[in-house]
């Protein structure tokens, strides 16, 4: 990285003026026990073609001298980046740079206006629908009105991710009028693959239509058959495909075919996978630690079939994993797993984003610590539940940039690859 250390964002990220955190933040967007839709969901619901070249996408065969590749690109460059994504990241301002590594909470109880201010302010630069939202009607204005506030002054023109969890079963936060009664992961992998990515294009559709790009779905964690319900975040809910990494991945495959083929770019989650632990993440501090995992562990299957698919982001969770990160440090702060066995042994060089960073599983570490940690472990997005968090997190990010040269190149390899999967998606152009 050290050709492009005296870019304009390396001289801001590195410059000894304070960030800018003006203005206050809209009410009404949650905090404290927001539920995650992706992670927590309540029994009764809260609810362009993409080429498969581009960034994010995985070789078809990770090598050790491709993994070496990727894993050095955590800390330096993205291998595959085009000069129009690599000139409109380093055009952004620090603020604007910092905030397109944020995904915020948007609550369905929230007025349209409520995140008005943190875009303009933070220049927050991706949401995630949350609380169960009804009817297409409002999503689509809603969507309409969110990418409006991606002015030139708040993101640099550069328009938002907007995300939903719209995995089906339980977990579709978008509801009513122009949406389908999606079912289960379960029920979904009694379909042919075919069948299940002609239906996923369909609701794909029905997401684009509405102003909806990312679908933080599908869930490629394997439930063996022994836990099943057992397994809170995962089994209890019927979300997963099944409880064989084989059965997991023939579906969760077909259906982020469809997203993708739909134009909606797909997310693979919860790496390296939420299946055999005991306890959801997002309300428990314990019985989240899974003994089983290791490099070799065929729950990583589904995975990595999800990134050669074209996955262009992978969801880390925030469960412990001993067997691939000695130190038992949660998987999101886990240099170990994102950049050794995510970008190193599974190729992926797209973008990684957490599960909710503001979850109870990690609510006892500081904000400004977790924010932190993830970037040091190779991570990109940060996704919260609490949109009061951000000021914070993004301070922390500019300070520790300024301090750390080596923590710096992380940081704008992160807005880097942001910025590249928005070209893949259609987002970015250059003229």
């Amino acid at each position: 990285m050290t050709s492009r250390a005296t870019t304009p964002a390396r001289r801001r990220l590195t410059a000894t003026v304070a960030i800018s955190l003006a203005g206050v933040l809209a009410a009404g967007c949650g905090g404290g026990e927001t539920p995650d839709g992706d992670a927590s969901p309540s029994p009764s619901g809260s609810g362009s073609t993409v080429s498969t070249t581009a960034p994010g996408t995985a070789s078809s065969t990770p090598s050790a001298s491709a993994s070496a590749s990727a894993s050095s690109s955590a800390s330096g460059e993205p291998a595959k980046v085009s000069a129009c994504a690599r000139s409109k990241a380093d055009a952004l301002s620090e603020e604007q740079a910092l905030g397109q590594l944020f995904m915020v909470a948007f609550d369905t109880a929230a007025s349209r206006t409520a995140l008005d201010g943190l875009i303009a302010d933070q220049h927050v630069g991706n949401v995630i629908y949350l609380g169960g939202w009804d009817g297409a009607a409002r999503v689509k204005q809603t969507s309409a009105h969110l990418q409006a506030q991606a002015t030139t002054a708040a993101t640099a023109g550069i328009p938002l991710l907007l995300a939903a969890d719209q995995e089906g079963g339980e977990v579709r936060q978008l509801r009513g009028a122009g949406f389908s009664v999606v079912p289960s992961a379960k029920v979904q992998a009694q379909m042919s693959p075919s069948a299940l990515t002609a239906a996923a294009k369909a609701w794909a559709g029905e997401l684009k239509a509405v102003g909806i790009n990312v679908n933080l779905a599908p869930v490629t964690d394997t439930v063996p058959a022994d836990i099943g319900k057992a397994n809170e975040p995962i089994g209890k809910y019927g979300r997963q495909y099944g409880s064989t990494p084989a059965t997991v991945t023939k579906a969760s495959t077909a259906f982020l075919k469809g997203m993708i083929e739909g134009g909606v770019m797909g997310t693979v989650k919860h790496f390296p996978g939420l299946g055999r632990v005991q306890n959801n993440t997002d309300f428990n501090t314990s019985g989240i630690t899974d003994t089983v995992a290791t490099p070799k562990d065929s729950y990583l299957a589904p995975f990595t079939a999800g990134v050669k698919a074209g996955a262009g982001l992978v969801m880390v969770s925030s469960a412990r994993y001993p067997g691939l990160d000695a130190t038992k440090t949660q998987a999101m702060f886990s240099k170990p797993i994102i950049t050794t066995l995510l970008r190193g042994q599974l190729g992926f060089e797209g973008v990684v984003i957490t599960d909710d960073i503001n979850a109870k599983s990690v609510r006892s570490i500081p904000a400004a610590k977790r924010a932190v940690d993830y970037i040091a472990a190779g991570g990109d997005i940060l996704l919260t539940g609490d949109p009061k968090s951000v000021p914070t997190m993004a301070k922390a990010l500019a300070d520790r940039a300024r301090a750390d040269e080596a923590f710096a190149t992380q940081l704008e390899s992160s807005v880097l690859r942001v910025v590249a999967l928005k070209e893949r998606m259609g987002l970015v152009r250059c003229s």
